[in-house]
């Protein structure tokens, strides 16, 4: 039979020192593993970075697909386009997912042309340029159009962006895997400024407004710099 008995100091201070070991142990291997998966994340994003080269022997596939799927994230143009059409969507639209499709679409039609070297598409930076003003006015302005119309806007500024993607097909690279990796992308982009639009929504008209007053100063000056 056991007997309660009131716990003592001391005996509350070895269930202290027993909690704070356990305690110890436990940060300790959760900051290891936590270590581990960094350091994993660290080494999966040299990789990318790595197969991002193309050329490399046994890696073709794959060095394409990075170069295509890094193209969209390293030019601020292409980036700046791809977040506001999600933003927009967002903020105006009904049917939020049809512009991000029409862009996508005729981002592929685009990359298509433009791989093809024997289409040219005239004046493709300074259409680049006008579709950031425009975005951008949409987004500052919050224009709601009619499904059909944003989504024509957007499927022909994308025509544009597709063939600067397509145009820059990296010698040796796989086209398929190219642009299979500009398109996933693209997509995602559009996801984030989805995103970004929903939770912007209810809370401040501010925030969108100066993003998109930014896109379209930053068009301006690209169509300053483009003629």
């Amino acid at each position: 039979m056991s007997v309660d008995r009131p716990l003592n100091a001391h005996d509350a201070g070895e269930v202290s020192a027993t909690s704070l070991a356990t305690l110890a142990h436990t940060t300790g291997h959760t900051q290891r593993r936590l270590a581990r998966v960094a350091t994993g994340l660290a080494l999966l994003a040299a990789s990318g970075v790595a197969l991002a080269h193309p050329g490399h022997p046994g890696h073709d596939a794959a060095s394409s697909f990075a170069a295509g799927f890094l193209h969209p994230l390293t030019g601020a143009d292409h980036l700046c386009a791809m977040i506001v059409v999600g933003l927009w969507s967002a903020l105006t639209a009904k049917r939020v997912w049809l512009a991000p499709i029409a862009f996508v679409a005729m981002l592929a039609v685009g990359g298509l042309l433009g791989m093809s070297h024997w289409f040219s598409l005239p004046g493709v930076e300074p259409m680049i340029a006008v579709s950031l003003l425009v975005l951008g006015l949409m987004l500052a302005t919050r224009a709601k159009l009619p499904g059909w119309a944003g989504a024509a806007i957007v499927g022909a500024f994308a025509l544009f962006h597709g063939f600067a993607h397509g145009a820059e097909l990296p010698d040796e690279a796989s086209a398929l895997h190219y642009m299979a990796g500009f398109l996933l992308a693209t997509g995602m982009l559009h996801c984030i400024g989805l995103l970004a639009g929903v939770a912007l929504r209810h809370r401040t008209v501010w925030v969108p407004r100066l993003l998109g007053a930014g896109v379209l100063a930053y068009g301006v000056s690209l169509l300053a710099a483009a003629t």
